[in-house]
């Protein structure tokens, strides 16, 4: 008897949330978001999909599909499309900033902390340390998406050609996803056994149905179908949103200050950063060292440590390049103040334009469910993902291990052997055997490599 009351509970339809339930689930997982966009949407399947069956595994996929094609953060931009569904447009809003808030305060708070401390010789050997992890976690980045993605000698091509084309011949990182999606899309046309499958390694899922699904079936999510009048609308709202704070910058202080800067080059980055924070961050670093000389080379790499420290979206680390841009020149106002108003700026720019992406194009795209072209486009630039990812561990590596790269034109650079520095070649070592090989976690290998930093510096004086 007791077998068939638990068996009739497992079969009962999911209930769909209130919009209380949602909004605390969604400020706990702004919370516990650690771990990358790997671990942030595993996070959501376990807690919106196997646990609450507020939306069921196809569904998810999809969605996951369509943000995994849009610039920006894809973790984040999956929680406003599911926050979307279950409570509409003010669903989508509460989830994704209370994706985004929790991190954000944090990287404040730690942004503040590396510019008034960051030279103590204790916090430069912290820093050193986090460097050799960061490092080692961009390597677990490689593989973990290149098992995912690289599925035959084509998307293997792919990867190694995304990876010479930003490596040795400086291709523009939006001209190399645009083309990685128009092959994938061809592709699907010319060969679909190659280009077809789930990009995220989940074929043939079986469709357990959840609330948001049976919602639809009962004609209750009337959101979901695009009207006419829905895109005029949405960019009309949205835009003046996303560019109203840029211009009245620009009005006030010129075109040539620092605040201008900010607006302008992380508004494109909002909408050049497809594959998320890692595929973007060689192409940042180098407009951040190179072009406006707002950080040293091997601050881009403190950022990313900072930034994985921390809750939510990795992308944060483009708050912490804000930061140091505006604390650095400030002007005539106070340097902290400065620099929390360029990382409030950073972030207005980099996340406002993730909420017009999925309320401009959700309902298109919950009518596109199963479009194969789709689907071979998203695996292709996924492939490509792989390789542009494969430089940033490369560009990472070469300036955390030597202290001299060499330039060989193109934007191709080359370590200069007898700079190396062996005991960032031994950390960083001791700190991939432990992502790669022993499996430990994120937070205790950063914390571990970082103690491991001060040691080491100590010991070799």
């Amino acid at each position: 008897m007791s077998a068939l009351v638990s068996q009739d509970a497992v079969v009962q339809p999911p209930a769909a949330p209130t919009f209380s339930e949602a909004m605390k689930l969604w400020a706990k997982i702004g919370l516990l978001s650690f771990g990358g966009p790997a671990g942030q949407i595993a996070l959501m399947h376990k807690e919106l999909v196997e646990e609450r069956r507020w939306i069921g595994e196809q569904r998810f996929l999809h969605a996951l599909n369509y943000c995994m094609l849009l610039p920006g953060p894809e973790a984040q931009q999956l929680a406003i499309y599911i926050g979307w569904l279950l409570h509409r447009t003010i669903g989508g809003l509460v989830a994704g900033i209370l994706f985004v808030v929790p991190g954000a305060l944090v990287m404040l708070v730690l942004s503040s902390l590396y510019v008034l401390y960051g030279d103590v010789p204790l916090v430069e050997a912290l820093f050193f340390g986090v460097k050799a992890a960061v490092l080692a976690i961009v390597i677990q980045a490689v593989i973990r998406i290149g098992r995912r993605a690289l599925k035959n000698r084509v998307m293997v091509s792919i990867a190694v050609s995304a990876f010479i084309a930003i490596y040795a011949l400086n291709v523009p990182f939006p001209l190399i996803i645009l083309l990685a999606g128009l092959t994938g899309w061809l592709g699907n046309r010319i060969a679909p056994a190659l280009f077809s499958g789930s990009a995220h390694g989940k074929d043939d899922v079986a469709d357990i149905k959840g609330a948001v699904d049976l919602m639809f079936e009962r004609g209750e999510l009337a959101h979901l179908r695009p009207t006419k009048w829905h895109a005029p609308r949405t960019i009309a709202i949205w835009l003046p949103i996303w560019f109203g704070p840029v211009l009245l910058i620009w009005w006030l202080t010129g075109s040539a200050s620092v605040w201008t800067e900010i607006g302008r080059f992380f508004s494109l980055m909002a909408v050049v950063t497809f594959g998320g924070a890692y595929a973007v961050l060689a192409y940042v670093a180098q407009a951040a060292v190179q072009s406006f000389g707002w950080l040293a080379p091997g601050e881009m790499v403190d950022g990313l440590g900072l930034a994985e420290t921390t809750p939510g979206p990795l992308i944060l680390v483009l708050q912490f390049v804000g930061f140091i841009a505006a604390f650095r020149h400030s002007g005539s106002l106070d340097p902290l103040l400065a620099g929390s108003l360029g990382a409030l700026l950073t972030l207005w720019v980099t996340f406002t334009p993730c909420f017009f992406w999925i309320f401009l194009g959700a309902p298109y795209i919950e009518a596109l469910r199963g479009n194969k072209a789709l689907s071979a486009a998203l695996g292709a630039i996924t492939a490509a993902v792989v390789g542009v990812i494969t430089n940033l561990a490369l560009w990472f590596a070469l300036h955390v291990i030597f202290r001299e790269v060499h330039a060989l034109g193109l934007g191709m650079n080359v370590p200069v052997f007898s700079s190396i520095d062996w005991r960032a070649a031994l950390l960083s070592c001791a700190t991939m055997i432990a992502v790669l090989k022993l499996k430990i976690g994120m937070l205790p290998t950063l914390a571990g490599s970082a103690l491991a930093g001060v040691l080491l510096l100590a010991a070799s004086g």
